[in-house]
């Protein structure tokens, strides 16, 4: 898709539905925040009957956490409402309940919306990637590093459980103090919370609950952010060519998923028509891409074929498309045959 020429139009025409409402948003806290409560409750009840009652119950409460979350992210856009100080507000209750701080995440995730797809700006609120060529001139620790990164087990285990409760407690370097208050009372107020649970029902039956919920929404979290910018043909350029309408609509995948899955995870599958307009709330992103003529043609990755991108592990620059470690072994082959010199 040409969009050099297209791309003011194409702001112009996602433009009307950057506009919340307050009953939609209110209606969405109501069926995401109260089901999640709901089904936490039941999944605590239901230790004195069955710990498989209580999984199952845990896998429905995830999903609304994942909900959550979105929510969450919408009001870091500032989003979710019209009124600033209501995403702020709303964005700090559900940032303690997702375990994220508002102001921290926030920062993050723009510099992640400003510079995603740009090879001279990768490092901040997004997955590490490296080129072909950075692969094969990388020392062998860089090596094992990146490879052990990219195991789904890492990426999609460890990684949440690294992000949710080790990274997201800690300032960033040259924090603004609004930001570092921020982060203290979130986990301030995550302690307490927490703290009274113990308290209450005891930690055990505490991380009965939420270990497996918050294991399994985070692991969910990280699989949709990695897939909808790691699909075959994505979108990666150098700073001088770099444009950040392609950057949105090349590199940010439409995750067509089934209607209750798309429900279950706030439309975030737009995730081309989010990145082309973060304004835009989670609850009117289907409308805007169904209602862009251009945003037709942008990459689908449906759920079957998304399994595929658990092989994709290099960006080829040359010819701009992922690959995995075993496509270019014989480019390393060929690297270290010209590192070792013919015999005499």
């Amino acid at each position: 898709m040409t969009l050099q020429n297209n791309s003011k139009t194409l702001k112009k025409q996602i433009a009307p539905y950057e506009k919340a409402t307050t009953k939609d948003s209110v209606w969405q806290l109501i069926n995401t925040i109260g089901p999640f409560f709901l089904l936490w409750y039941l999944a605590y009840k239901s230790l004195s009957i069955s710990y498989a009652v209580t999984l199952i119950l845990t896998v429905f409460a995830a999903a609304f956490f994942v909900r959550t979350f979105i929510i969450f992210h919408d009001c870091t856009h500032y989003a979710f409402f019209k009124n600033r100080k209501a995403n702020k507000l709303i964005g700090m209750i559900t940032g303690v309940l997702t375990f994220f701080p508002y102001e921290q995440w926030g920062h993050e995730h723009s510099v992640h919306h400003a510079t995603s797809g740009n090879l001279d700006k990768r490092g901040t609120g997004d997955i590490w990637v490296l080129t072909v060529e950075e692969y094969l001139d990388a020392p062998l620790w860089l090596k094992l590093a990146y490879r052990m990164y990219r195991n789904p087990f890492v990426m999609f285990g460890l990684g949440p459980i690294y992000v949710f409760l080790l990274k997201n407690r800690f300032n960033r370097k040259g924090a603004r103090l609004k930001e570092r208050i921020n982060t203290y009372i979130t986990n301030l107020l995550i302690m307490v919370i927490v703290g009274t649970l113990c308290w209450t029902i005891g930690w055990e039956n505490f991380l009965l609950v939420h270990a497996p919920l918050f294991l399994i929404a985070g692991s969910v979290g990280v699989w949709l952010f990695y897939v909808q910018h790691t699909f075959e043909d994505s979108y990666y350029e150098e700073d001088t060519k770099w444009e950040y309408v392609r950057a949105a609509v090349e590199g940010s995948s439409y995750y067509k998923l089934p209607r209750l899955l798309q429900w279950l995870t706030g439309n975030i599958g737009f995730h081309h028509v989010h990145h082309l307009s973060p304004r835009v709330p989670n609850y009117r992103l289907e409308a805007a891409h169904k209602n862009t003529q251009p945003l037709q043609n942008v990459p689908v990755v449906t759920l079957s074929s998304s399994l595929r991108s658990l092989h994709f592990r290099l960006w080829d620059e040359k010819n701009h498309h992922f690959v995995s470690f075993n496509d270019i072994k014989s480019r390393s082959i060929a690297r270290i045959r010209t590192k070792v010199k013919p015999e005499l």
